[in-house]
């Protein structure tokens, strides 16, 4: 990296900090898109917003050499969580190692990280075969509607890097995701003629405890040499108005983390399966299920999960690139379960920052991995292209 220098990456990251893109903001990731394309057009790269909702943006650029070879597409997401809780969460600052502020890790620094690859490619004019487009992509924090739009334009690559947050280890697949949302459904009585009431409360415990004695360990028992095992947690419930009150309603909210070998509509009918079980046992039993409204995509996609042969040429030469990066897997989910599911991309994940401090009130980025996160983007193009 001789053309481009630490200090011309830090700037970028923060200067994308520094623009909203969180759920609220008008046009949420397009300011970010903006800046992107500002950064590619004065290096003469190619690159265009495309609009893909309400006026929100994707922005894409490419590099090709005149001698062919394969097409390596590098993607991040332009959208962030909401600052919460973090003080001066868009006022980037360096303190020691560490470059704090919201999206530093998640994920405008590995964006910027991809564009400094492209860019240094450019400047010092280096040959390499084949093509590199890089993708900024909105809404993997929600439904995804940037990633799906890229899918549509019938995006042609051979491999893909998702450039989330790793600690520079290289994950080589992820589970899918789903939340549902249980509704139990009782009769409102005063709590002192209870016996005329059916609790909600009392219904979602009886759901629970099938939960726990029968389909978290059958969930559980389902392994992968790679992701380790499929997994059921209840988060959330709510149930109930007041003490003197019989409950007629009871929320409760269920993440479930899914193998690629598992199907989408098996995982939903372990649920369904157990709702029709106890509706058969207990006539007052009602359960109404779906997925919670955050949780849904567009028709026709869910979050599915994703894997990568360790044998797989990206990975081999990534491998090589950073010999001290660990094969693993990627403890959360990104778009890379859309881009290996339904586009048929063979997919890794590799990006600067730490997934942990991800949508906490100390989002920081290691000032140490912005140089070797675009080391490794730009090897990644010669070598795998």
């Amino acid at each position: 990296m001789n053309n481009i220098k630490y200090e011309e990456i830090l700037a970028w990251i923060m200067d994308m900090v520094s623009i909203p893109s969180y759920p609220g903001i008008e046009k949420q990731e397009t300011g970010v898109a903006i800046y992107i394309k500002s950064i590619f057009d004065k290096e003469g790269i190619k690159c265009e917003l495309v609009e893909v909702e309400d006026g929100r943006c994707n922005v894409y650029a490419e590099l090709e050499s005149e001698t062919k070879g394969k097409t390596l597409l590098l993607c991040g997401h332009m959208d962030t969580v909401e600052p919460y809780n973090m003080k001066d969460a868009l006022k980037p600052v360096v303190v020691g190692d560490k470059l704090y502020g919201r999206g530093t890790s998640d994920m405008k620094g590995p964006v910027a990280c991809m564009m400094a690859a492209m860019i240094d490619l450019k400047r010092s004019g280096t040959q390499f075969k084949g093509k590199v487009m890089f993708a900024g992509v909105c809404d993997e924090e929600m439904n995804s509607i940037g990633a799906i739009e890229l899918l549509k334009s019938d995006i042609k690559v051979d491999a893909a890097i998702i450039g989330e947050p790793t600690d520079l280890d290289i994950c080589l697949g992820h589970r899918g995701l789903e939340w549902y949302e249980f509704k139990f459904i009782g009769k409102t009585v005063h709590g002192g003629s209870q016996d005329k009431g059916i609790n909600a409360i009392q219904k979602a415990v009886k759901f629970i405890n099938h939960l726990e004695d029968d389909l978290i360990p059958f969930v559980n028992a389902k392994k992968h040499e790679l992701l380790d095992k499929a997994t059921l947690n209840y988060g959330v419930i709510q149930g109930g108005t007041q003490l003197s009150t019989v409950a007629g309603e009871c929320i409760l909210l269920v993440d479930r983390r899914f193998l690629p070998y598992e199907s989408y509509e098996d995982v939903e009918n372990e649920f369904k399966d157990l709702i029709n079980k106890l509706s058969k046992e207990d006539e007052d039993f009602h359960c109404e299920m779906k997925v919670l409204d955050v949780s849904v995509m567009k028709p026709g996609y869910v979050h599915m999960p994703m894997e990568i042969d360790k044998d797989h040429e990206l990975v081999k030469r990534l491998k090589e690139i950073s010999p001290d990066s660990k094969l693993t897997f990627f403890p959360a989910w990104t778009d890379g379960g859309l881009l290996y599911s339904y586009g048929n991309i063979p997919t890794v994940v590799i990006g600067p920052g730490l997934i942990e401090c991800c949508h906490s009130d100390s989002e920081y980025m290691p000032t140490e991995h912005i140089m070797r996160a675009a080391t490794i983007y730009r090897e990644a193009i010669i070598k795998y292209c």
